[in-house]
């Protein structure tokens, strides 16, 4: 099977499932309403807030190698792609996927609202050129990931066969997450850092 027919067949198989994939949209909308709503309260504001600071300064502006970075930011969302198709592997595991994606579309509104009230132009900079559109592209990519892993829920045993498929799966989607944070080490390397920050 070649890498593309590999690609086409995990994409469909996410998108083919579109009671699913729109539940967990759901689920990602109010999430991120949530947070929008709820950045300001004293209990969780420190939070966003340090949340925003640490991409702030170890991402937009930090004097570390690009290419440290990327690898960084991959590593640490194959992580959580790693947990959310480990979810598929029994019925009950399904509510992993949707906590994991709950909590990103949170923080993600609370980032907004901190980056649009607190850091100004600077923030809508970061928020237009950088933080949102890598954002929606990696939760594009883990929704899909989650569509596929329910799919697998139901009928998942531990042959040979249905683990070489998750490995097949999780490959595939791993690859799309390291071209998107491959996206974002360009954006960097052109808006934020200078070429000296490359090595």
């Amino acid at each position: 099977m070649s890498p593309f027919s590999c690609l086409r067949d995990c994409l469909w198989r996410g998108l083919e499932r579109k009671k699913t994939l729109l539940a967990f949209c759901a689920v990602f909308l109010l999430g991120m309403v949530l947070g929008l709503c709820c950045f300001r309260a004293p209990a969780v504001f420190e939070y966003h807030f340090n949340l925003c600071d640490r991409f702030m300064s170890r991402v937009c502006y930090s004097d570390r190698s690009v290419v440290l970075i990327w690898f960084e930011r991959t590593a640490g969302c194959t992580v959580v792609l790693a947990l959310v198709l480990l979810g598929g592997i029994h019925i009950a595991g399904v509510a992993l996927p949707a906590a994991l994606l709950l909590y990103r579309a949170y923080t993600f509104g609370g980032s907004l609202g901190v980056f649009f009230t607190v850091y100004g132009g600077t923030g809508v900079l970061i928020v237009t050129v950088l933080y949102l559109p890598i954002h929606l592209l990696t939760d594009a990519v883990l929704l899909l990931a989650a569509s596929v892993s329910c799919g697998r829920a139901a009928h998942f045993c531990f042959t040979r066969r249905e683990l070489l498929e998750l490995l097949l799966d999780f490959a595939v989607f791993a690859v799309l997450i390291l071209a998107i944070y491959l996206l974002e080490a360009l954006v960097l390397l052109a808006v934020f850092h200078p070429l000296g920050n490359l090595l």
